[in-house]
């Protein structure tokens, strides 16, 4: 799988101690890589990463902020990887309207920070730079947004990535020209579920919150529509793009779209009751919205990964949502390693990938 491109290769994550961070240092462990993550610790109790003990699992795990610029230089420098995932983020919108100089902080300094120090280290040959569906400007359209479409964002979050979109392209033509530099992309995805999210804020764990206290679960705007994809869909296709841009650098050094098909385009009302559908549990209800603003309608075209990176989606909305409560249930019933369950989902994702 991926040429076996990660074996025996120094992968650098920031933000490993989070909800995709958590599943791609095991998948990339998996693959034979040498993992350094470098997060500050998990903002969720429980979280994944401190359930599947990764700090263990893994190579080198560094607790710091990337706002930190000496310590994120010191730890970079000393690893000496080849490839950086940069995650680590201030993830949610409604935190964004708390906290909007923390969000631009982090989202766009931060990744500053990270571009900086990689760009100086010698070793870092490729960089796979995450960011979001949401940085397009957003008119609530019934289609997919392009690449090339325009970056905006009306809350603070989605307008901090739009920024950072912005700012990588910028950078990329300063700094990132010269054949012998670093290979730097960008990856934008829509709403991801999978087993060991406790976010708060996020339809799928205040779903399993509310299911396992045996309440009903309050969902503040049941029409918006949203496209739905396990955490492993967007994360195999930051697995190719790092692929390529090792394999053939500046190729492929550009921003790339990761979604689900159309058909996993589903309202938040639909999902919920999906899960206590497969859950065979609960009850939902709608709560009353607050003024804060949330998107209606957002949607991705995937057309160039799957021209360009022949990358396809893999799981159904039905599917995504199945293996989602399926570790849920295993974690909760503590029957199982969840270690070992969690392996045991990235295989099976990998033998139906196209």
């Amino acid at each position: 799988m991926y040429n076996n491109i990660y074996r025996n290769k120094k992968v650098f994550i920031t933000g490993h101690t989070g909800f995709k961070g958590s599943w791609l240092s095991i998948w990339l462990q998996t693959l034979g890589a040498k993992v350094c993550g470098y997060s500050l610790k998990p903002n969720t109790n429980p979280s994944m990463y401190q359930e599947l003990d990764i700090e263990n699992k893994i190579e080198k795990s560094i607790i710091g902020n990337i706002l930190d610029y000496e310590t994120l230089e010191d730890s970079i420098n000393d690893f000496q990887p080849e490839i950086i995932f940069h995650l680590a983020a201030q993830p949610i919108v409604r935190l964004s309207y708390k906290e909007p100089k923390l969000t631009y902080e982090t989202n766009v300094i931060g990744t500053l920070n990270v571009l900086e120090v990689a760009r100086k280290c010698k070793s870092v040959r490729a960089f796979v730079n995450v960011t979001t569906d949401k940085c397009y400007e957003n008119k609530e359209i019934a289609r997919g947004y392009k690449e090339d479409e325009p970056m905006g964002g009306y809350d603070m979050y989605s307008s901090s990535k739009g920024c950072v979109e912005i700012m990588s392209s910028s950078y990329r033509r300063s700094f990132l020209q010269e054949e012998d530099s670093m290979s730097m992309a960008t990856a934008r995805a829509g709403n991801v579920i999978g087993g060991g999210d406790w976010a708060e804020d996020r339809l799928i764990p205040d779903c399993i919150r509310y299911i396992n206290q045996n309440k009903a679960i309050e969902i503040r705007n049941p029409i918006a529509v949203r496209p739905w994809q396990h955490v492993l869909e967007p994360l195999s296709g930051y697995l190719l793009l790092g692929q390529k841009l090792l394999e053939k650098g500046k190729d492929y050094a550009e921003g790339f779209n990761f979604g689900p098909n159309e058909e996993s385009v589903l309202k938040v009302s639909e999902v919920a009751q999906k899960i206590i559908d497969n859950y065979n549990k609960g009850e939902v209800i709608v709560h009353k919205k607050d003024n804060l603003h949330e998107a209606n309608l957002l949607m991705l075209n995937i057309e160039k990964a799957k021209t360009v990176l022949n990358w396809t989606p893999t799981y159904t909305a039905n599917e995504a949502i199945k293996e989602t409560v399926e570790w849920y249930k295993h974690f909760y019933a503590k029957d199982t390693d969840m270690y070992q369950y969690t392996i045991q989902q990235i295989k099976n994702y990998s033998s139906k990938m196209n």
